[in-house]
């Protein structure tokens, strides 16, 4: 029944952001006098469908049927995915007939290049407005909560906030002479609010207010590290056990809270990952939470010091709550995607600098389908937010100048702007087998990272 629940989150996820994307590149290019022959959700053959020629039907439609320039709705086989074929579009279709025939006026290839770059990157901007639309009507619903805490609670070790002297149970009182009310804005003011400045921080410790100045040096990107400090009342909460592994056979559960290790008390990810490390190979009795109850379990880490779980740190402390009207909602929608896309695109580039490991940044579909239930199961609201991120996620992915991506098609374009002439069919169409034989490998390598990394 699990399995049966997660496959139709997973389903109901992908399906909707696909929709979405494809509904975008569908607009736009019939406002921009192209026809579109087939609006798809699901790939492989036609299941049913509709037009305005044929009605509904089942099944594969007659090729020698015209449906004289209107398109057919379908539903097809494989419910992951969906496409638009576009008349006169070299896509995934690679259609080679084209190069026989003269361009029509409604087709993709005989409208002007800016019109064409509309069409193109509409999928994704459409991914974007989605994501929009989801934060808007969350902070209109429920309005945004955050920590009423300014307290340190743990310091990594020898992160940029213990080389500055910060300390468990610090108080900061301000950043830049801006004072600090609640947690989130410790965070924005660290890593969003004053770029390639220096930060003054000003805390209090045993009663005695302290100042200290940070070089903008100091501080890491938030999506290569962290400054290196967690707010107080935290619990260490599994967010996942992966099968197979030391703390699945050993009993742990996701949402169990970690209480102790060899009765060290754990409050975040950090203690945990310490801890176990520092005991790789030898055998750790481990207290949790779960549902009320108090558990012992004893496990072995691995010899690379892991047992196999996720955690992260939930706070547990008292909660501001802001209400915000219908427009006043809105821009705080807008700045969290921004927010979001920014810190998409700097972890992307983090992986292709080299700085972030690569299979523990990909997920693959079994970790959305696991991610997707999980939010699913908090409620409703949860499960929107997953999927307004994964919405960005896709739309940062797919603008990637990559072949067979929306960002692929807009450098042939980009091409044909500057040297004003198209890059020959063939070669096009090479360019979008070389695409999708490459992302077809990578889909297998994420998918053999989802179930056996």
């Amino acid at each position: 029944m699990e399995t049966i629940s997660t496959v139709i989150y997973f389903l109901l996820t992908i399906g909707i952001l696909v929709f979405v994307h494809e509904l975008g590149h569908f607009i736009a290019a019939i406002a921009c006098g192209m026809r579109a022959e087939v609006f798809a959700l699901g790939m492989g053959n036609r299941v049913f469908g509709w037009n305005k020629v044929t009605k509904f039907s089942f099944g594969k439609l007659n090729e020698e049927i015209d449906l004289e320039g209107n398109t057919d709705y379908r539903v097809s086989a494989f419910p992951i995915g969906g496409y638009v074929k576009i008349s006169g579009m070299i896509d995934e279709s690679l259609d080679a007939e084209l190069q026989k025939t003269e361009p029509k006026p409604w087709e993709y290839r005989s409208k002007p290049v800016w019109k064409r770059m509309i069409v193109i990157s509409a999928g994704v901007i459409m991914n974007i407005f989605l994501a929009i639309g989801i934060f808007w009507g969350i902070n209109y619903v429920q309005g945004e909560s955050f920590m009423q805490t300014t307290e340190i609670g743990m310091v990594i070790k020898d992160s940029p906030a213990a080389h500055a002297g910060l300390q468990s149970g610090d108080r900061i009182i301000s950043i830049n002479g801006r004072k600090m009310e609640y947690w989130e804005a410790i965070q924005t003011s660290i890593y969003i609010d004053f770029p390639g400045k220096d930060l003054l921080l000003e805390f209090e410790r045993g009663g005695i207010q302290r100042n200290i100045s940070i070089p903008q040096s100091d501080i890491p990107d938030v999506s290569e590290t962290t400054f290196g400090i967690f707010p107080n009342n935290t619990e260490a909460l599994i967010n996942d056990v992966i099968a197979g592994k030391p703390a699945a056979k050993a009993g742990f559960l996701a949402g169990d809270i970690l209480l102790s290790i060899n009765g060290v008390p754990v409050f975040n990810q950090e203690h945990v990952i310490n801890i176990v490390g520092a005991n790789a190979g030898k055998q750790v009795t481990v207290i949790v939470k779960r549902n009320n109850e108090v558990k012992t379990i004893p496990v072995t880490p691995s010899p690379e010091g892991r047992i196999g779980i996720t955690v992260g740190s939930r706070y547990n402390g008292p909660i501001i709550t802001r209400s915000y009207g219908l427009f006043e909602s809105f821009p705080r929608g807008v700045l969290q995607t921004i927010s979001a896309t920014s810190l998409y695109a700097r972890s992307i580039w983090q992986l292709i600098a080299g700085k972030a490991e690569f299979t523990k940044s990909v997920g693959g579909p079994v970790k959305i389908a696991q991610m997707a239930t999980r939010s699913a199961e908090v409620g409703i609201i949860s499960f929107l937010a997953f999927t307004a991120l994964l919405s960005i996620s896709l739309a940062v992915m797919n603008i990637l100048p990559f072949p067979a991506l929306d960002g692929g098609h807009l450098i042939v374009l980009l091409y044909e702007a500057i040297f004003r002439k198209p890059l020959p069919n063939t070669v096009q169409i090479r360019i979008q087998q070389t695409g999708m034989a490459i992302l077809l490998a990578f889909m297998v390598f994420v998918l053999y990272n989802d179930i056996f990394g």
